[in-house]
């Protein structure tokens, strides 16, 4: 054990430096209010203590970087460091230092010098041993910093700090770094890129240094991406709207279909147009957190890891066979003193009143200092005797209900609400109280409706069914009112009747309180908090308050007439019991000083013990501290009177070290060692042991330098004085006399402890609480322990009550306490007590960047194991650069000296954390804002990879190298067989013959002009199209012949104006509508091939115009078809700055055409010949141009007729693009195959008129319409509130027997539900709305029929899918994800389900890529290289097994077949009949429903996601939009999520939609939900602007766009977190 003398030799000379220092601070410390002081300048470079280098690592670096970086010298960096590390330790700089933290509520609780000394070295420790990589600092929006006036200086004054990148050319002022601080925004400059991979971003540098090359492996890392970006990131501007875009191809197995595109359109400046991110490099932000990543810890797993959740848990939980194990014998309870009661001692306190009231009724009870330390007012026994008689009887007498029968009676509860500055009519009203019978139940003053904890009081008010609360006049004025005057209904209250207890009238001379109830009835109820934040009513009997008064009169030696200091809250526990219970049974005097005296001069207690001679002060060691710094104040004091300093956190660890200094400086003013007493308490239990005052003897007192490492395994082991990780822990006293004490296990059966273990001390006395108020299972477990020995059996018939205290005892009775149950976090098996992290965070010089006293830590739970989260208040001087050091060295400092990981570190702006009403930290309330992400944080660090050990392992997929026999997909279909899984593959019905009676007719229907041509004469006037505009009125109709004319024009326009020769292609550039349509035939009848292109945003042709110039240059058209106002929007000047006018091909206007007919319409040679070319790009942002020929033309419309029952007489709504896919198919052929009429609604015209789509379903009586997600999103968004006005016009959708959403994706099941439950009040059939599917290879593989049974749903396990599995589970089981079928497979169609890399043919249980087999599959790519031959596996796969002839098309989507029951009891016979329908319709098929008892069996197509954009994690394939529905969940604020990976990082883009101040609330709950629900770590978090993440006109996130716009820093994003 370290001996006094030696601490004392040790700190004599700083002592003498750091005095001299500290009477300099006196001025500083007048400035207690609260708002934060002005912002310092921060301290000159070589006076920063704390920047620990590693000069190795520092040489070697030199070395590597002289060649590139100019004026760099290494000499500096040596003598820096040296006069760093001199400075490290000066006294001098430490006085300063801790002069310099501000004073708040408990903030010294944790200052120790020792602590600040081992986290020095354990930092230069860390550095030393381990080749730090530089941490990326967060990047954050200019606009989200908070400003201060003197943050734009920082950037060249502030150190670099030797741990970070950063290597500072010895600062000149660079022209670069002028113009930014001239603009006056804040810096953000990280260190200059060690690898630059996104060169092209950002501004060109004005000050031309040699460019650092990037490392060599980065250089083949880079090439990699740019063939996959194909050098999409040469030349990039500001992101801004969404570009236009649509389909599929790439990675697995399958080449990427044509070259990607541009997102942000080729310019010429590769200028970062006012972006304003202040030039952070994500590459080079991105590579040093892979650094930081090189060697995660992480402990070996156990063999065979199961995905499961058992095996999370054992791995959260470890059995760590070199832990150390407690050694000792069982230990043996301690037994306290015989209680003696003094003879002169009042038998109560009521007969002490009585007594004291009468016998020295002149003598002061209690004396307050008002605010300004002047005396106020003194209370005399006599007052106190009368006084609470008067409230007494007020209590017993007045009417508080209506009726008028009085409502108080002896055992009701009453609120006792006085605030800190009035201890007088708080003794008054507790004393009423008790000499009525009644049971008070103090609680702190109420500040707001809201405060925080206000619910829980509430709960407990409403327990105890308190109905009326005692208060102070001065106090109910300061209470929030309501209008009427009323206090209001604060959150979760009962009604309180508020009674004032001041100007009472006299109690009638006859009337005395009637004698008291049992002894065992309660005295007074006292609050207690556990640590998430619930309050519960720890009830104190009689007997147990008498008894505890009488325990501590003897431990304490009180007796009458002594004069006491107390500081402490007087409302509760030590303060409760010493200065309104004890004191008042044994006569005394007690000086009050409020917190807000204490505030203002922190000395006015021991001014007081002087003033007053005071033999006894109680006051928390915080006081100490505080008196300590008001230096100035000490030449007056004298402590020569005090026998007892009672320290009530004696039990806090931390509170050696205020009492060692305390003593060291004031024993020369008369302070005994012996008169330092710390105590151990908790509600339950009250007091547990009180060093006595004037002790002597061997094991009087004791303190023991102990293990961290041991204590977090619950065993105690004594450590070297100098260790870095020990823990200095002082006693607390003896055994309280009349008293038993055992020591039990934490957790489990209450088996007693063994001699050298930790765990929970129990007491056994006559003075514990008795129960929770109310709450009989939790008093059971808490005031009703029976302690076991180590035969399970109990040691005796007594029983013990818990005080959540944590210790051990030591000799001679001595209890030590080392932590709290509420503050222990048991993380991966280990044990971490709050108040150590705490106090070793504060010893990472806390004083520059954040206020002591304001920090709370607590662990949150996530993925079965407890993560710790450290939340600090950030001053408001410190920059954003200074901060993240800090918070980085803080990281170093708690792994090295208690070996464990901070899941997050968050800093707050000052004043920020919620509080108590004592002004300190509200703990559970900090946690629960941190949780529902209402903390607003100013800064976040997140190290999830560090301290995150019990992942799953990741699975591994073993190669044929690896196994001998290597299991080939011919295996797999055996293997499948003989389990009995059904080889998935399935098939729509048959389409039915070409009929053949003669050529010309079969001839006729192989193309799709000829069947035009055939209606115009036919059926001349039959509508085929009406076009609707956003008023919902009809803009125009087109008939057959109408239509046919318009073709014929454009053929002659094409061929005189356009020289057009056959085979050539025509980009159609025409927004939706019926232009397009004419335009399209128009090139059919002369033989010229159409491609159609959306136009581009007149709003935004930065991004759109490019786009349509690729499609025009890739699908090699020439020329240009159009309308005027197009045409004008190319050749404007705006256009002319993207795309130069002069390079566009021929472009013709179609509203000037000739009048002449078509001398010969053309007609092909073969329907295999080429009909249109469709472009779409994918998601993954890659240009795909595919091939339809005639034949799959009329293919694709016959099996869509057979499907939809689609005939003359049918009206159609479409509200989708017709650009592409099935919404081209729709909108163009259908109607000229199938004849039916066609109503057109452009989904811009919905944007304007959200309700124009539906109202024209409702008033045409439509029965088939489509749509596409982005429409029926517009509906649900925009009509939510409007459903009844809806239905009040008449708008009735019971007619709509299907809605399809035109999809190429995985169907959105929540869209589509929460569209049919909306739209279910105005008649939409739940059954009706159903998604179609298709891709680039098939444009429509599945579709709703007219007469298909409503889709189908199922539930798979996520986590079998993550391994290509298909598990089916429950509806609501943990990881299940809910998948709709897209549609029925139309005639025609067949599907397989292959492996993607083997191409074997899976079974049903088995995801695979969907494979298809259909007449109007396409025929092939069109590529810009004319190259297909490498991508013709797209076109004719064959399988490796089974039926190996068959050719099939591959559709780059996973996805897995059911066989499903149809849900109505009939089935569908077809027969192909001719010329049935009136309009002579010479093809068609009827359907005749023939009910069935059997019910049919169909084959539901489930598709989960495209092959390209799945994201292969950890061995296993996640699919981004469950990673993202999952993200979506996790807070309200989130509007878009998108993800992507970049170096095996998972990248996570969230869109803010709300506050900036906000956005870092988003960075943990994101983090926490991606890893509890997928297991994975994410890497990095953008939080963006609502927006930004780019939809194409298909609803379908552009992932890709994202991340190039990520990579080459142009999404501008509030701000970016990089977990480490």
């Amino acid at each position: 054990m370290e001996n006094l003398e030696d601490v004392i030799a040790r700190e004599e000379a700083e002592r003498q430096q750091s005095l001299k220092d500290l009477e300099q601070l006196y001025e500083w410390l007048q400035q207690f209010e609260d708002p934060p002081p002005a912002p310092r300048p921060p301290p000159p470079y070589q006076f920063r203590n704390g920047d620990i280098t590693q000069k190795g690592y520092e040489k070697k670096r030199t070395r590597l970087l002289t060649p590139y970086i100019p004026k760099h010298n290494p000499n500096v960096v040596e003598e820096n460091q040296k006069k760093d590390s001199v400075s490290g330790v000066s006294p001098a700089s430490r006085a300063t230092r801790r002069g310099n933290r501000r004073l708040t509520r408990n903030e010294s609780r944790y200052h120790s010098e020792v602590r600040q000394e081992a986290v020095q070295q354990a930092l230069a420790q860390a550095l030393q041993n381990r080749h730090k990589p530089s941490m990326p600092m967060p990047s954050k929006r200019t606009s989200v910093m908070a400003r201060s006036p003197d943050r734009d200086r920082h950037d060249s004054e502030s150190s670099s700090d030797e741990d970070s990148i950063v290597i500072e050319e010895t600062v000149e002022s660079t022209p670069e770094r002028e113009r930014v601080r001239d603009r006056g925004t804040p810096q953000i400059f990280p260190p200059p890129p060690l690898s630059d991979t996104s060169s092209t971003g950002s501004p060109p540098p004005l000050h031309h240094r040699p460019r650092m090359p990037p490392p060599n492996n980065w250089e083949d890392k880079r090439r990699i991406e740019i063939t996959e970006i194909s050098d999409v990131l040469q030349n990039f501007r500001p992101y801004s709207q969404p570009p236009d875009v649509t389909h599929n191809t790439a990675v697995g197995g399958r080449r990427p279909a044509a070259d990607r595109v541009n997102r942000y359109g080729s310019s010429g400046s590769d200028d970062t147009v006012g972006t304003g991110t202040g030039r952070w490099k994500v590459s080079t932000k991105i590579q040093q957190l892979l650094n930081t990543l090189k060697r995660p810890k992480r402990r070996p797993l156990p063999e065979f890891y199961e995905d499961d959740d058992i095996e999370l848990e054992i791995a959260a939980n470890p059995k760590d066979p070199n832990a150390p194990k407690p050694e000792g014998s069982g230990m043996s309870p301690a037994v306290g003193e015989q209680l003696v009661v003094p003879s002169g001692l009042p038998r109560s306190l009521e007969a002490a009143i009585t007594r004291y009231g009468n016998g020295t009724f002149k003598a002061p009870v209690a004396t307050v200092l008002d605010p300004n330390g002047k005396l106020s007012v003194t209370l005399t026994y006599g007052k106190l005797l009368s006084r609470s008689h008067k409230i007494a009887y007020a209590l017993l007498t007045k009417s508080f209900s209506k009726n008028g029968d009085t409502s108080l009676k002896c055992g009701d509860r009453v609120a006792l609400v006085y605030p800190n500055n009035d201890p007088i009519n708080f003794l008054c009203a507790f004393y009423g109280c008790l000499q009525a019978g009644i049971v008070p139940v103090p609680i702190e003053v109420p500040i707001t409706r809201r405060d925080a904890g206000s619910l829980q009081i509430g709960f407990l008010l409403g327990s105890c069914a308190v109905q009326v609360a005692l208060t102070s006049e001065a106090c109910l004025k300061g209470l929030p009112k309501t209008a009427s005057g009323e206090v209001i209904q604060f959150k979760g209250w009962p009604k309180l009747n508020w009674f004032v207890t001041e100007h009472l009238t006299k109690t009638p001379k006859d009337w005395s309180p009637t004698p008291r109830l049992t002894d065992e009835t309660p005295a007074y109820i006292e609050y207690s908090t556990d640590r998430d934040g619930s309050v519960m009513g720890v009830t104190i009997t009689r007997t147990a308050m008498v008894q505890h008064c009488r325990m501590l009169t003897m431990s304490c030696n009180y007796t009458e007439g002594e004069n006491m200091v107390c500081v402490l809250d007087f409302k509760r526990e030590v303060g409760l019991w010493h200065s309104v219970l004890t004191s008042v049974l044994n006569g005394m005097h007690v000086i009050y000083i409020p917190y807000a005296l204490m505030k203002v001069n922190p000395a006015s207690w021991m001014q007081m013990i002087t003033k007053h001679r005071a033999s006894v002060a109680v006051v928390k060691s915080r006081d100490l501290h505080w008196g300590l710094l008001a230096t100035k104040d000490h030449k007056d004091v004298n402590l020569g009177s005090l026998r007892m300093l009672l320290v009530a956190d004696g039990a806090n660890p931390w509170s050696l070290s205020s009492c060692d200094q305390f003593l060291s400086v004031f024993q020369a003013k008369g302070l005994r060692a012996d008169a330092i007493c710390p105590c151990a308490s908790s509600s339950e239990v009250l007091t547990v042991s009180v060093r006595r005052p004037g002790r002597a003897g061997v094991n009087a007192t004791g303190r023991g330098v102990l293990s961290m490492q041991g204590l977090s395994y619950g065993v105690v082991r004594v450590d070297q004085e100098n260790s870095l990780t020990s823990l200095t822990l002082q006693d607390c006293g003896q055994v309280m006399p009349g008293c038993v004490i055992v020591v039990v296990k934490m957790e489990g059966p209450s088996y007693i402890c063994k001699t050298d273990e930790v765990g929970e001390i129990c007491v056994n006395s006559g003075s514990t609480g008795t129960q929770y108020w109310g709450l009989q299972g939790l008093s059971n477990s808490t005031f009703k322990v029976q302690p076991l020995g180590t035969d399970g059996k109990p040691i005796s018939d007594a029983e013990y009550t818990r005080s959540g205290l944590l210790g051990f005892l030591g000799p001679g009775g001595l209890v030590f306490v080392c932590g709290s149950r509420d503050g222990l976090m048991t993380v991966t098996g280990r044990k971490h007590n709050v108040d150590d992290i705490i106090a070793t965070v504060l010893a990472v010089e806390p004083m520059k960047f954040i206020y002591r006293g304001r920090i709370a830590v607590f662990s949150i739970k996530v993925l079965r194991d407890e993560r710790i989260c450290v939340i600090a208040e950030q001053r408001p001087d410190c920059s954003e650069e200074e901060s993240f050091q800090w918070m980085s060295r803080v990281l170093q400092a708690v792994d090295s000296i208690h070996q464990v990981g901070l899941y997050c570190l968050a800093l707050v702006p000052p004043n920020y954390l919620p509080k108590t009403p004592l002004g300190g930290i509200h703990l559970s309330e900090t946690k629960r804002r941190f949780m529902d992400g209402n903390l607003h944080p100013a800064n976040v660090l997140m190290c999830p990879h560090t301290c995150v050990t019990n992942l799953p392992k990741p699975r591994e997929v073993h190669s044929a190298k690896e196994c001998v026999s290597d299991v080939g997909p011919a295996s797999v279909i055996v293997g499948n067989l003989v389990q009995g899984n059904r080889l998935a593959s399935a098939q729509g019905r048959e389409v039915g013959g070409l009929l053949d009676e003669d050529g010309d007719s079969s001839k006729k229907q192989q193309f799709i002009a000829e069947i035009l041509r055939w209606r115009a004469q036919g059926t001349s006037d039959h509508i085929l199209f009406t076009l609707l505009n956003s008023k919902g009125a009809v803009a125009k109709v087109l008939s057959c012949s109408e239509l046919h004319k318009k073709a014929e024009r454009i053929g002659n326009l094409l061929v005189e104006k356009g020289k057009i020769n056959t085979g050539d292609h025509v980009a159609l550039i025409f927004p939706p509508g019926l232009d397009l349509i004419c335009a399209f035939y128009g090139c059919l009848y002369v033989g010229a091939v159409p491609v159609t292109i959306r136009p581009p945003h007149p709003q935004n042709l930065q991004t759109t115009l490019p786009t349509v110039r690729m499609i025009v240059d890739v699908s090699k058209s020439v020329l240009v078809l159009s309308i005027q106002a197009v045409i004008k929007l190319l050749r404007s000047k705006e256009a002319s700055n993207v795309v130069d006018i002069k390079s566009w091909p021929l472009i013709l206007d179609t509203d000037d055409m000739p009048k002449k007919k078509l001398p010969v319409p053309y007609r092909a040679p073969t329907a295999e010949m080429m009909a249109y070319l469709d472009f779409s790009v994918s998601t993954t942002g890659m240009l795909a141009g595919i091939k339809m020929s005639h034949a799959a033309v009329t293919n694709l419309c016959k099996s869509m007729k057979l499907a939809c029952e689609l005939y003359p007489s049918r009206h159609i709504a479409l509200c989708l693009d017709p650009y592409c896919g099935l919404g081209f198919a729709l909108w163009c052929l259908s109607s000229i195959y199938s004849g039916h009429h066609s109503i057109l609604i452009p989904p811009s015209e919905v944007e304007v008129n959200p309700a124009l789509w539906l109202s024209a379903v409702s008033q045409y009586k439509v029965r088939d319409t489509f749509c596409s997600y982005g429409v029926m999103e517009l509906c649900t968004k925009g009509l939510g509130s409007s459903v009844n006005q809806l239905k009040s016009r008449g708008i009735n959708l019971a007619c709509v027997r299907t809605c399809v959403v035109v999809a190429e994706e995985r169907p959105r099941m929540n869209l589509t539900t929460s569209f049919s439950k909306l739209f279910s009040a105005l008649g939409l059939s739940p059954r009706a709305v159903s998604t179609s599917f298709g891709c680039r290879v098939n444009v429509a593989i599945c579709l709703q029929g007219a007469s298909s049974p409503e889709p189908s749903t199922v539930y798979v396990d996520l986590r079998a899918l993550r391994n290509d599995r298909v598990s089916l589970v429950e509806r609501g089981s943990p990881h299940s994800l809910c998948l709709m079928e897209s549609g029925k497979l139309l005639p025609g169609v067949k599907v397989i389900i292959a492996n993607p890399e083997s191409k074997g043919q899976c079974g049903d249980s088995h995801l695979g890529e969907i494979w298809v087999q259909s007449g109007h599959n396409a025929s092939g790519y069109f590529t810009i290289y004319g190259d297909e031959s490498e991508y013709g596996d797209h076109f004719n796969a064959r399988l490796v097994t089974g039926n190996t002839g068959e050719v099939y098309a591959r559709t780059g989507y996973l996805g897995f077949l059911r066989r499903t029951e149809m849900s109505e009891n009939s089935c569908v016979t077809d027969e192909t009949v001719i010329s049935r329908e009136s309009d002579n319709e010479s093809l068609g098929s009827s359907h005749h429903v023939v009910p069935s008892d059997s019910p049919e069996l169909h084959d539901a197509v489930f598709v989960v996601g495209a092959l390209d954009e799945t994201i292969m994690l950890r061995g296993m394939r996640y699919h981004p939009i469950d990673i993202e529905n999952s993200v979506l969940r996790c807070h309200k604020k989130i509007a878009e999520c998108a993800v992507f990976t970049w170096t095996n990082l998972l990248v996570v883009v969230v869109e803010l939609d709300g506050n900036e101040s906000e956005a870092l609330d988003l960075v943990p709950l994101v983090t926490n939900t991606v890893l509890e629900e997928h297991h994975l770590i994410v890497g990095v978090v953008v939080v963006v602007d609502p927006g930004v993440v780019p939809i194409n006109s298909r609803g379908e996130k552009q992932r890709m766009h994202l991340r190039d716009g990520f990579l080459a820093d142009q999404l501008d994003p509030i701000y970016v977190a990089y977990n480490m």
